[in-house]
């Protein structure tokens, strides 16, 4: 949906200002990355009831979503590859101890391709077709866009409900995908998403929104914003007590020092959190 704001801003048919929340610290590195990591695992279990350890999977995107997915399940034991358009991205993947591949030099060998690029026809019905007898496909990106599903709705193919959102999309010569939620996401779909993740993206949401409401007149135009640095820190200090956690506190000499408040913001704006998987 982003993407979408963003483009009708550029093309100057934004109606209204947006505050864009997805990219703020507390709902990219937390739901997106942390949800993600526990979700990916419990939507493939409920589903599936899969074993993880030496399966062979691709992981297609090395953002935030990627990220936690591929951390879960090289933890479970798997062999896992990924795909990424970004070099940075992909140097990033390389140094946590993931081979970076194209989803064609691997497609025939693997047993899972999970999606997380936000992009449309990221797994095609040619990619389907080669891949083999009990693999499984999901998507834990964007909508039911990545994967082609609607290429796999002709008549030579055979449609079988398992279960509630598991398909076996079945080839004339036998040959069985498992495909998870139709495209849809996975971890809204098949899963649980942790009432503590929601919390903080909910608090998100809901500090942006009565800021966009409360603003002067003029403060915000016809545009997409990101929330403001202290906003993403106030809903982080929110969340602090439920680990009884006690944050350290400066003193006048160091904020001086550092050229701070003490009370915040702490980071300036372009700085980037780096999160270990």
């Amino acid at each position: 949906g982003l993407c979408k704001l963003y483009q009708l801003s550029k093309a100057g048919k934004l109606c209204v200002p947006a505050m864009n929340v997805n990219d703020s610290v507390t709902k990219q590195k937390f739901d997106n990355l942390y949800c993600c990591r526990e979700s990916i695992l419990d939507g493939l279990k409920r589903t599936t009831d899969v074993m993880f350890g030496g399966k062979q999977v691709v992981v297609c995107g090395y953002g935030e979503v990627g990220k936690g997915c591929t951390a879960a399940l090289k933890a479970m034991g798997s062999i896992v590859y990924v795909t990424e358009i970004d070099p940075i991205c992909s140097l990033q993947a390389c140094m946590d101890g993931f081979r970076v591949v194209k989803l064609n030099e691997v497609i025939r060998q693997v047993d899972i391709i999970i999606t997380c690029t936000g992009n449309k026809n990221v797994v095609t019905r040619d990619q389907l077709d080669r891949m083999k007898n009990g693999s499984i496909v999901c998507n834990m990106g964007h909508s039911n866009t990545e994967i082609d599903v609607a290429s796999l709705r002709t008549p030579e193919l055979t449609w079988e409900r398992v279960r509630s959102q598991v398909d076996h999309v079945i080839w004339p010569d036998g040959k069985r995908v498992i495909l998870l939620a139709e495209g849809r996401l996975l971890n809204l779909s098949c899963s649980t998403v942790p009432t503590f993740v929601l919390s903080i993206t909910a608090t998100t949401q809901a500090l942006a929104l009565i800021e966009l409401y409360n603003a002067p007149e003029g403060r915000y135009k016809q545009d997409v914003y990101l929330l403001p640095k202290k906003m993403d820190e106030y809903v982080a200090s929110l969340h602090l007590p439920t680990f009884d956690a006690h944050l350290t506190e400066l003193s006048d000499e160091q904020a001086k020092y550092l050229g701070l408040n003490k009370n915040g913001p702490f980071k300036p704006n372009y700085y980037r959190y780096t999160f270990p998987c």
